[in-house]
């Protein structure tokens, strides 16, 4: 009997195997092999760095053969990154994130995307950068002998991206022999699918947070038009209407803001008191920030028979805000004037945050246009002695009490990025921390969520 279950489990072996080779991909063995080449990495704009050089060590594993037809899976890992963590912070847990490419060349040419979860261990100070395997998936379209080779790749943190590049011929890190499908013909011409790059950006945040887009944001006004009177009838305060909004930031905050904003009045003598409400529920914080860090202002543009424009700020945030925790900008407020008779408009304008890392330090303002903008109030208005007729205000600058400073400027010298692992270690840096801690929050902080309610 046991002679017999020995034979079955024999034959039940040798079916399977069988099996498995009919299956193709998912049984093909696969080959690994490990490349090193030397790599130039560029900084975020905002550290003020020039380019720092590094050296690159990564294992490339894909199937050893394959046919025409397959979609195969490629693995890209990182046995060294060209960079280790500065001697200023902690990388906290998962807050690190590799995009890359790899080229396919030989008997079909392709970009494969490559990209990793936004998945590592805690990285102490001056610590080695531990980065995640990246993977990419590749339709093989042609019979014959594919290379891979790494190429560049971006490595991602607190939205802020380090680019980097290699500077010498990278050898190829592994082959696959492919061969023309049973009764078909090879095609030409290759095509990748699978993960896409992406940049620091909206980060997507990658992990940190993501940002719903699309929709419709519920108006939190309770006037249909956002037009109000404020005329003979007694009438003291006067709600807008919720309009979207969209920023350009510039460096080192996000590319782009999509919001939205309602501007309030209550009239106060010939005057208006105004509060600006933001979409409340922004984007988790990617990393520890003090009380009092985040300080918003933003320019309200007078139009209609008025013109002109005023400034509103918001207080910092109250409590100290932990990675993962919901951050909101506080309502800003400010006073309008009229510098005309009749009917004035009043419409959110350019946003400004102000970050201070710590008592003492020097503010990092970080500007950001509005490229999209509606009315959000309208007032019957009343010339007053001083009014803002055809005054401006610029939405640059950083909130009174704190030092001004432009994003180009604001980097202060002890930040920079995490330093490479070839050379001085010193001066080396790669991943865009400036003043001792993250202020490259970009979309992960600074991103609304739309289609939320204002209250």
């Amino acid at each position: 009997m046991s002679g017999g279950r020995r034979a079955s489990a024999a034959g039940v072996a040798l079916m399977l195997g069988g099996a498995g080779i009919l299956l193709g991909v998912a049984a093909v063995p696969a080959q690994a092999a490990e490349v090193s080449y030397k790599t130039e990495c560029i900084p975020p704009a905002a550290s003020g760095l020039g380019p720092v050089e590094g050296t690159t060590k990564v294992e490339i594993t894909a199937p050893a053969t394959a046919k025409v037809g397959d979609e195969i899976q490629v693995v890209w890992k990182f046995v060294q990154a060209a960079s280790k963590n500065p001697d200023l912070i902690v990388l906290p847990k998962d807050s690190v994130k590799p995009t890359g490419t790899l080229k396919a060349s030989g008997a079909q040419t392709a970009d494969i995307a490559m990209e990793g979860p936004q998945k590592n261990p805690e990285i102490p100070k001056g610590g080695d950068m531990v980065l995640s395997d990246m993977t990419g998936k590749v339709k093989l379209t042609t019979a014959g002998d594919v290379t891979l080779t790494p190429d560049a790749y971006t490595i991602t943190a607190y939205s802020t991206d380090t680019k980097c590049t290699p500077q010498e011929a990278v050898p190829a890190a592994a082959t696959i022999k492919v061969t023309a499908a049973e009764g078909g013909s090879t095609t030409s011409g290759g095509s990748t699918s699978g993960g896409t790059t992406t940049s620091g950006g909206t980060a997507t945040g990658g992990d940190t947070g993501g940002t719903t887009s699309g929709g419709s944001t519920t108006s939190g006004g309770t006037t249909s038009s956002g037009s109000t009177s404020g005329g003979n009838d007694g009438q003291t305060d006067f709600a807008g209407k919720t309009v979207t909004t969209s920023f350009a930031c510039a460096s080192p905050g996000p590319a782009k803001i999509d919001s939205s904003a309602t501007i309030n009045a209550k009239k106060n003598g010939g005057s208006y008191d105004l509060t600006v409400k933001t979409a409340k529920g922004v984007m988790n914080s990617p990393a520890p920030l003090p009380a009092g860090a985040l300080k918003p202002s933003m320019v309200i543009t007078v139009g209609g028979d008025d013109s002109g424009s005023l400034k509103v700020e918001g207080p910092a945030n109250k409590d100290a805000l932990n990675t993962g925790d919901p951050v909101s900008l506080g309502d800003m407020t400010g006073t309008y004037k009229p510098g005309a008779d009749g009917k004035a408009t009043l419409s959110p304008g350019d946003l400004t945050i102000v970050v201070t890392l710590s008592a003492g330090s020097n503010p990092i303002t970080i500007p950001c246009k509005a490229t999209k903008t509606a009315v959000s109030l309208e007032l019957d208005v009343q010339k007053q002695a001083g009014g803002v007729s055809g005054a401006t205000t610029s939405g640059s600058g950083s909130s009174s009490g704190s030092s001004s400073g432009s994003s180009s400027s604001s980097s202060s010298s002890g930040g920079g990025l995490a330093a490479t692992g070839a050379n001085d270690h010193g001066g080396l840096r790669a991943l865009g921390f400036v003043a001792g801690t993250a202020i490259l929050l970009g979309g992960a902080v600074f991103t609304f969520l739309p289609r939320r309610r204002v209250r």
